[in-house]
């Protein structure tokens, strides 16, 4: 087990792995990929939205859909806090969240020792075809919260809460090294290039390391693209796996290239809150 404080340069992984109707089984296969990342020498493995039961917004919520949530802790969490403290590797998970009558598009995140350090929960919920969010999920209630665990401080937007700069620059400002995107993007879904320009320019403006998982395979209404990627705080790609296929996508960052980047040596320093507050606020 690793036992040292924070690292600066590391190796993480993302499990870009489909999922079936069986939530069991697709928490088995996560288990195993989790150790498999492990044994390569991750020290942080993330994974996309849902990414152990069905993609639920496909169709519009009934009046039995928040019986698919979970508590957090709950079954989930309690078996990746377990295998994380065996292996001293933090995780990034995906679920949806049951707290009492509410339910949340929900990402923890359980430190190398097992421990929840906390929760980020999806705040802006969409609502368009394939994608009927709102009827599931409440708007989070807890920021853009950054988690300072044995990986560094990390943050988490999920899915289309990547869309929002201001919620990515809160992280930056939380003094994150890597944000974690749990993302359920379908082929076809944006224009070509668009869905990783986004992050890339993230990752440049911000001055952290972006590692987007994304859902793969095909299902009810959707197919999943997979494509998952890694980008530097210099907006480079530095790591991507295939699309249509499950695949375990590692990455080596050092996170001493934040401080050196262009975000934390001129963006972050020149920001002129006072001008543009009120229009932010609107």
């Amino acid at each position: 087990m690793r036992t040292s404080g924070p690292l600066t340069t590391m190796r993480i992984a993302l499990v870009q792995q489909h999922a079936t109707v069986d939530k069991s089984e697709n928490v088995a296969r996560g288990l195993r990929a989790f150790e498999t990342a492990a044994r390569a020498g991750a020290a942080l493995v993330g994974f996309a939205e849902l990414a152990f039961e069905p993609f639920y917004p496909q169709t519009p919520a009934g009046p039995t859909a928040s019986s698919h949530a979970e508590p957090v802790p709950g079954p989930l969490t309690d078996a990746f806090a377990a295998r994380a403290r065996e292996l001293g590797v933090v995780a990034v998970l995906n679920l949806f969240e049951r707290d009492g009558d509410r339910t949340f598009d929900c990402s923890p995140v359980i430190d190398a020792d097992g421990t929840m350090v906390g929760r980020t929960r999806m705040v802006h919920i969409t609502e368009y075809a394939c994608f009927h969010e709102q009827g599931y999920y409440t708007p989070g209630d807890k920021g853009a919260p950054v988690y300072r665990t044995r990986a560094g401080a990390i943050g988490v937007a999920i899915c289309y809460d990547r869309h929002y700069p201001e919620f990515m620059r809160a992280l930056a400002l939380g003094g994150a090294d890597l944000v974690v995107v749990p993302q359920a993007g379908s082929v076809g879904e944006w224009p070509d290039g668009l869905y990783e320009a986004e992050m890339r320019v993230a990752a440049f403006q911000n001055g952290y390391f972006v590692a987007l998982c994304n859902r793969v395979g095909r299902e009810e209404k959707l197919t999943f693209a997979g494509e998952s990627f890694v980008c530097a705080p210099d907006g480079r790609v530095i790591a991507r796996a295939p699309q249509g296929t499950d695949a375990i996508l590692y990455a080596d960052v050092d996170f001493t290239q934040n401080a050196a980047s262009h975000a934390r040596q001129l963006f972050l320093q020149h920001r002129r809150p006072e001008l543009y507050g009120e229009w932010l606020s609107r």
